[in-house]
């Protein structure tokens, strides 16, 4: 994985501040790129969750909210009265913040884990909440006190946002796009015709062909990390391939869960190279890849280890800026024919099976995050799509699903296939 960087975002220069109320206050998401606004569109929410050792009571709440806001100032950004790079009142947040109390945490993570839709209820609150479940009685035998849940719209925070503030770092966004990086004007030039022609028929797709309102569901997976580790080197595959193919497989059920011939997915990755047709807010790019089913467990991974390297040695950034090119055209349609984008439309999925995220290592540091505790948690929820989110910490990386509730059970098939190729595999490269 690529590494990551922060930028800071100038949120302490008073004429750009009030530059930027000036332009909220007639249209709240007027900041936002055209990704950010096609994901707020979408209803498209994150959640990151961890147990923590301390209690976290209503005071605690209180401030660690207000860190979290001074560290990701885009938290401040998109609401109705936003004041964008402000801190906020107190009155604002507590009601953004709540705790509950619970006699033991048995069922947690998944038990509290949903949509998420609350964040865009009360369209003068900030897009974001941020729960606690404390034991009732203190810390339980495992040294558990309290269950921290913060759930976002997706157009706010992505997964590098959550790493960097695990650490207790900034994880404003400048202008993630490099102007001194240009995309030849030949390329771009391709990606606005093909996004021209590709919207209307997105649009027209999505309304014949935008999957009904399913009932989601989440599960959590804690995994090993030195047994991922472990299998990769023996397959002989990098553990991103092990992870994916380990999550297509168990929901594929050889052809009855996704598909009989290949399972179409977008996956996302973080990169450096940023160019001038990168979106000005968001680091991670997306990557399409069709993976060809195979009965056999290891022969897929090997076969998802191939494909993989062959999307990679491609254009990275291809599938990233024809979206963003196609996401701008959408909202300019969208100003002319509100009618057309209706949830219907943001329900649709594109056809594709899957969506695998791999977000970068979460470590606790510095105060923001004092007392968590491993495994940590993070996904995704889009109304129309199956997603799977990995996130890596020191000994664990935990599966984190959002799909239809059918595929849940064949999720928890996950832990059993690792075992299968952990005993096929047993002394080779160890």
């Amino acid at each position: 994985m690529k590494s990551f960087t922060a930028t800071t975002f100038a949120a302490d220069h008073a004429e750009a501040l009030a530059h930027a109320e000036a332009l909220v206050r007639d249209d709240p998401q007027a900041l936002f790129t055209d990704f950010q606004w096609f994901l707020y569109r979408a209803r498209n929410t994150v959640y990151f969750t961890a147990f923590s050792q301390e209690r976290l009571d209503h005071d605690h709440l209180i401030k660690l909210v207000g860190e979290m806001v001074s560290l990701a100032p885009q938290l401040t950004h998109g609401f109705k009265g936003a004041r964008p790079g402000q801190p906020f009142p107190l009155a604002m947040l507590e009601a953004v913040t709540s705790s509950i109390e619970v006699d033991e945490f048995d069922g947690y993570p998944d038990k509290w884990l949903e949509p998420g839709l609350e964040v865009f209820e009360d369209d003068e609150l900030p897009l974001f909440r941020v729960k606690a479940i404390v034991r009732r009685d203190g810390p339980d035998a495992e040294g558990r006190a309290s269950m921290l849940l913060v759930r976002s719209s997706h157009a706010l925070m992505e997964g590098a946002d959550s790493a960097l503030l695990t650490r207790s770092h900034s994880a404003g966004h400048g202008v993630m796009s490099s102007s001194a990086n240009k995309v030849p004007w030949g390329r771009k030039f391709g990606y606005a015709a093909l996004a021209a022609l590709s919207a209307p028929m997105h649009l027209a797709a999505a309304h014949l062909m935008s999957p009904g309102r399913k009932e989601m569901g989440f599960r959590s997976l804690v995994l090993e990390r030195q047994k991922l580790r472990r299998v990769a080197n023996a397959l002989g595959v990098r553990q991103r391939a092990l992870m994916f193919g380990l999550v297509m497989h168990a929901l594929n059920k050889g052809g009855e869960g996704l598909h009989r011939k290949a399972i179409k997915t977008v996956y996302t990755m973080l990169d450096d190279d940023r160019r001038d047709a990168d979106d000005d807010f968001f680091r991670v790019r997306s990557l399409e890849a069709k993976f060809p089913v195979e009965g056999d467990l290891a022969r897929f991974i090997r076969t998802v280890d191939r494909t993989i390297s062959a999307v990679e040695q491609k254009d990275l950034t291809r599938t990233q800026f024809v979206l963003n090119a196609m996401f701008a055209m959408h909202r300019r349609l969208a100003r002319v024919f509100p009618y057309l984008y209706s949830e219907r439309f943001f329900r649709f999925n594109g056809g594709y099976h899957l969506v695998l995220t791999l977000v970068p290592p979460h470590r606790m540091y510095g105060s923001l995050t004092h007392g968590m505790m491993e495994p940590v948690f993070c996904g995704s929820y889009h109304p129309g799509s199956n997603l799977c989110t990995y996130v890596p910490a020191r000994d664990h990386i935990t599966f984190n699903f959002c799909t239809r509730t059918r595929h849940l059970p064949d999720a928890d098939r996950v832990h059993a296939l690792l075992d299968q190729l952990d005993s096929e595999t047993a002394g080779k490269d160890r």
